[in-house]
């Protein structure tokens, strides 16, 4: 561990089963605070929500508080607030400093009062940005990168990026972490050796070791410069061929401390690109098409699961970060002449997703038409091939287990679209397509059990239940992402930077937000920043990039709901799913449960936390 351990705080909650079962299936989870969030509305009112955590008992109650300048805090509430997350202050002067904070109300009595929040003057967080000349802001990720017990940001700024299948000279990629208030904590540069764009630059935040603060994971090369100034390999080597390749040289993995963004260890980079024209091309398309995720292979600890390749050969590499050390927890490779692997080449995605798809508290790694177990052993292959999208949840809520939605580009199958079955891959209904660019899996519609779901491509119209039956003949205009915004468990569409309801009676959509000066990321992908649920109560917030490169808008709703979830962070599912998010063609995140229309209670979490605070 990298500090003295002086408090910790264990908590297990299990949904039910056997002891056996209870000890598998409670994961170590980071510790969150109350994640308190405060933005004035148009009618001069605050509105104020904050964070149900996954290990608060079900009668917790809340009080609200406010402080003016520096005077004494006022109580807001009479009654401790039950039955919602969020709370409406009808009395603000807006010329004042004002922060909020609540105490949660245990058994009766007020325990310790959150971290408080400065009410800003406009209604979205404003994060000012140390953008480099020549520097665009691209994905971001979210991890306690200082053990505080709140999110910081991991952003990703690109120059010249480019697709696999473009020739040409990129610029170098950078990381750099901000806390909310804007505070710089460091920059990484990738280097010249590391090509820029979707498909090459996976970065990972994560806490792998237990210590209460994320690392952040990535692959590296010679020129790499860590947050502290400390060069990996070699500082003067350039590995770039006349078309702007990258096809020699050494590969490395490389964890960073959160904190410092100092580079804590390096070792190469698996699998090794070996020869070009192995993964099906002599050009170097196929060979860097990278992957990346976080699972929990053992069922208690997160692992970092590196891949490379899905058009033909796929490998997927598991290591552990623990006491300081990488080692490599097991690798699976579809042209490494095991029975019954070759059935896995040419299966993934250009995204991936990570679930307990048979129930045994493990993760396993849904690679686009196929699903690689825990163990690191195929669970099964469809054979419908690659495509560009993916979902998986508990999207048909009348079936035990989860389901998958997949889109696919492979002609000769005349699948374009399938819904199978999470742990064995029995497809339960196709679409055919010549060749499907997006397709979506959201609740939209009350009308029918379950998600709706919908996509882009030749012959493809209309939406689709969980029978694929079509219920309606006009679809959303948008088929690129979704949040969950407003007070009631269905899904909104988020598109560039507007998020909009569906009409189910008029099939049509109302916008709900529209944001000028910003600028969604990826093209024609349009997606914004980060999509999570990274303050407040269990609803999303969605991060944008303003138009001139030099701020990150936070926007989160301010839509009262009595709808009362622990925040979506500590559902595994969807915290993986956060994790995993920035990887190649960004994916909207989705929940281990169903939570849509009619929903029942949401299972508790079967989670640990450990509170670590520094050493003095």
């Amino acid at each position: 561990m990298t500090r003295q351990m002086l408090a910790v705080t264990l908590v297990a909650i299990s949904v039910g089963g056997s002891a056996a079962q209870e000890k598998l299936q409670a994961r170590w989870m980071e510790h969150l605070g109350r994640g308190v969030v405060a933005l004035p509305m148009d009618d001069g009112k605050v509105f104020v929500s904050w964070r149900l955590l996954g290990t608060d008992p079900d009668d917790i109650g809340f009080h609200v508080y406010r402080r003016i300048g520096t005077g004494d805090a006022q109580r807001l509430t009479k009654d401790a607030i039950q039955k919602s997350t969020c709370f409406m202050d009808e009395q603000v002067d807006p010329a004042k400093t004002i922060h909020y904070f609540v105490r949660p109300m245990i058994a009766g009595k007020e325990a310790d009062a959150s971290q408080e929040f400065r009410l800003p003057s406009k209604g979205y967080l404003s994060i000012p940005l140390k953008t480099l000349p020549g520097h665009t802001p691209n994905d971001a990720s979210v991890g306690d990168l200082d053990g505080d017990g709140e999110y910081e940001i991991v952003l990703k700024q690109e120059m010249r990026p480019r697709d696999n299948s473009q020739k040409g000279p990129t610029g170098e990629t950078k990381l750099e972490a901000y806390k909310l208030d804007g505070t710089l904590l460091w920059r990484i540069n990738l280097g010249k050796n590391i090509r820029e764009g979707a498909h090459y630059t996976q970065f990972l935040v994560f806490d792998f070791d237990g210590d209460g603060r994320a690392e952040v994971v990535c692959k590296t090369a010679d020129g790499t410069v860590d947050g502290v100034g400390n060069v990996i390999g070699d500082a003067k080597a350039d590995h770039r061929n006349p078309d702007g390749y990258i096809l020699d040289g050494p590969e490395f993995l490389t964890v960073f401390d959160g904190k410092t963004g100092k580079a804590l260890s390096t070792t190469d980079y698996l699998p090794a690109r070996g020869r070009v024209s192995d993964w099906g091309d002599n050009y170097g398309n196929r060979v860097d098409r990278f992957l990346a995720a976080v699972a929990y292979l053992d069922g208690d600890w997160p692992s970092i699961v590196m891949c490379r390749g899905y058009y033909t050969r796929a490998v997927l590499v598991a290591w552990d970060w623990r006491d300081g050390n990488l080692k490599k927890r097991w690798t699976f490779d579809s042209d490494d002449g095991k029975p019954g692997n070759r059935a896995y080449r040419g299966q993934g995605d250009h995204s991936l997703s990570v679930a307990d798809v048979d129930g045994d508290g493990k993760d396993d790694i849904i690679y686009g038409a196929c699903c690689i177990g825990s163990d690191g052993k195929g669970l099964y292959s469809t054979g419908l091939g690659h495509g560009d999208a993916l979902h998986v949840s508990d999207i048909d809520p009348g079936r035990p287990g989860l389901e998958v939605f997949n889109i696919h580009e492979n002609t000769k199958q005349d699948v374009g679209v399938s819904f199978r079955d999470a742990r064995t891959g029995k497809v339960i209904w196709t679409k055919p397509s010549a060749d499907v660019g997006r397709g979506v899996a959201l609740d939209i519609d009350p009308r029918h059990a379950g998600y709706e779901m919908w996509a882009s491509g030749d012959g493809l119209s209309g939406v689709w239940n969980v029978k694929g039956e079509t219920v309606s003949k006009r679809k959303p205009r948008s088929c690129n992402f979704a949040i969950w915004w407003d007070g009631d468990p269905l899904r909104e569409l988020l598109d560039r930077t507007t998020i909009s309801k569906w009409d189910w009676e008029k099939e049509t959509e109302s916008t709900l937000l529209s944001v000028r000066d910003c600028s969604s990321c990826n093209g024609t992908k349009a997606t914004p920043t980060l999509c999570a649920d990274i303050l407040g109560d269990w609803r999303e917030e969605v991060i944008w990039r303003t138009t001139d490169n030099q701020e990150l808008r936070i926007y989160s709703t301010t839509i009262p709901s009595d709808l009362r979830l622990a925040t979506l962070m500590h559902d595994p599912q969807y915290r993986l799913s956060v994790a995993w998010q920035n990887i190649a063609y960004n994916q909207p995140t989705q929940t281990g449960f169903y939570l849509g229309h009619g929903m029942k209670n949401a299972p508790r979490p079967s989670i640990r936390t450990r509170e670590w605070k520094p050493s003095r």
